[in-house]
């Protein structure tokens, strides 16, 4: 069989690679990629050859997590798709940007970009592109939007997303895009709806397929989501011997994304053990992993995370404790994350309430429970209508 050859000299192909030579430097991926590599196959004819010149830098960029590489590019994508008005690249190019704001924790602006993708979706004509940019443009970002609308304060919306989004995999029948669905379930929309059966499930779902399709990553992403899980319900010790196991198996992909919340998950689980050193010592690295890669969606919460291990220190820190949840809820606010805000306020409000400051805690929680219109079912919002009935007593 011949190889395949690159096209000829044409414009266009200039134009790859100046855009190729204006990256180099900006992602870590390009010291390992030619021009030539790139353009393999391509002919000079194909609308998609710039398209996928930069989705190659966003994916690396992305899973490596660099947010302003990621923001950058993902502008680059959107800006050349409206200018060619080309509606299948509009679509991911508007996933892209969704993505790369709700990982740098800008949730409002990323909502809005995932709304605009969906709206243009059109299953027969951008189904099919699944094979070309290796995801359904729906599902992922349906994935992205269910996670933006939970932290926005709305779980009803989320979990409505998260269901269409599985149903459009399962149709599609791709595998990728099945596994972005199962883990937005299964690690987040569903763990913290308090629905740990479903979710359960759907980590098992995921791992099934992961190990059929030897997919890296995912048995990594799998591992991680059952470890939290097992935190969650009670099983701290079988918690941190999988998360630990699971951080290993996804470093070992070069993979940062989501690290800072992995690694929060441990200090938690550390902390419910009494091994306060090692919990310090994970949220450490998880703050300091931020503000290294600004993937600040779990910023809050990784504050809030520490303020719960300062009371649980053998000499308890009452002080550092209210700094951390005041600094969460600082967070929260700026970012509008209402599910965030409603849980560093839940830790404030216990914290006051055992110093009496009953009246306080009532006064900071009230506001921020009244705000919300749905989801009046999910862990966070039940717990939070039972502490405010207790402080009203």
């Amino acid at each position: 069989m011949a190889e395949p050859k690159p096209p000829q000299d044409t414009a266009e192909r200039r134009q790859v690679t100046v855009m190729f030579s204006d990256l180099v430097g900006s992602t870590a991926l390009s010291a390992r990629m030619d021009p030539e590599d790139l353009m393999l196959g391509e002919t000079p004819e194909d609308p998609l050859l710039l398209f996928s010149v930069l989705y190659g830098f966003f994916a690396v960029n992305f899973t490596t997590f660099k947010a302003d590489v990621c923001r950058d590019l993902a502008a680059q994508f959107l800006a050349l798709a409206e200018k060619q008005k080309t509606s299948g690249p509009l679509v991911f190019g508007h996933s892209f940007s969704g993505a790369a704001l709700l990982l740098a924790g800008d949730f409002a602006e990323a909502r809005a970009h995932l709304d605009q993708g969906i709206a243009l979706y059109d299953p027969a004509e951008h189904r099919p592109l699944a094979m070309r940019f290796g995801q359904d443009p729906k599902v992922a970002t349906l994935y992205f939007r269910s996670k933006a609308l939970w932290l926005l304060g709305h779980p009803e919306a989320a979990r409505a997303d998260i269901n269409q989004a599985l149903t459009g995999a399962h149709e599609s029948g791709h595998a990728v895009s099945l596994l972005w669905a199962l883990a937005s379930s299964s690690f987040f929309v569903d763990s913290y709806c308090g629905n740990y059966t479903t979710a359960n499930a759907r980590v098992d779902e995921l791992v099934a397929l992961a190990d059929e399709k030897d997919a890296a990553l995912w048995k990594a992403a799998g591992m991680l989501g059952r470890g939290w899980l097992l935190g969650l319900t009670g099983r701290a010790a079988d918690a941190v011997q999988t998360i630990t196991s699971g951080i290993a198996a996804w470093q070992s992909t070069e993979a940062t994304w989501s690290l800072p919340s992995w690694l929060s998950y441990l200090a938690a689980g550390h902390a419910e053990l009494g091994q306060v050193d090692e919990a310090w010592r994970c949220i450490g690295e998880a703050m300091s992993t931020i503000e290294t890669t600004k993937e600040r969606w779990f910023e809050a919460e990784v504050s809030r995370i520490a303020g719960e291990i300062a009371l649980k220190s053998p000499e308890l820190d009452a002080a550092k404790a209210e700094a951390y949840f005041e600094r969460a809820l600082a967070i929260a606010r700026q970012q509008q994350a209402k599910s965030w805000e409603l849980r560093a306020a839940m830790n404030m409000a216990r914290l006051w309430r055992d110093q009496g400051k009953r009246t306080e805690a009532r006064d900071l929680l009230a506001p921020v429970y009244g705000w919300f219109t749905e989801g009046f079912d999910t862990l966070d919002l039940k717990e939070a209508k039972a502490l405010l009935d207790e402080l009203n007593a």
